[in-house]
């Protein structure tokens, strides 16, 4: 997938993409301060998110990110440790 700014010769995350996880990440703690509930924070994340693919990206790559998405959820990635 492009990226506004390539990763470094390690391979790590761009700069960018720690910066933007950072904001994020402020902004799902403000929101859970202000009661807004899980699901509403993450359907409009995941509304914004989409809004971004679709300008930055074509369907077919658009899908092929969802595909990855669904993978990892399949392959129990994105469970809780807790559960």
């Amino acid at each position: 997938m492009p990226s506004d700014s390539p990763s470094d010769p390690d391979g790590n995350a761009p700069a960018d993409l720690s910066h933007a996880g950072a904001v994020v990440d402020k902004a799902i703690e403000y929101m859970v301060s202000q009661n807004i509930g899980s699901l509403a924070i993450a359907s409009a994340l995941l509304g914004g998110a989409m809004g971004m693919l679709a300008r930055s990206l074509d369907d077919a790559a658009i899908i092929g990110v969802l595909n990855n998405a669904v993978a990892s959820v399949r392959a129990g990635e994105l469970r809780r440790g807790d559960s």
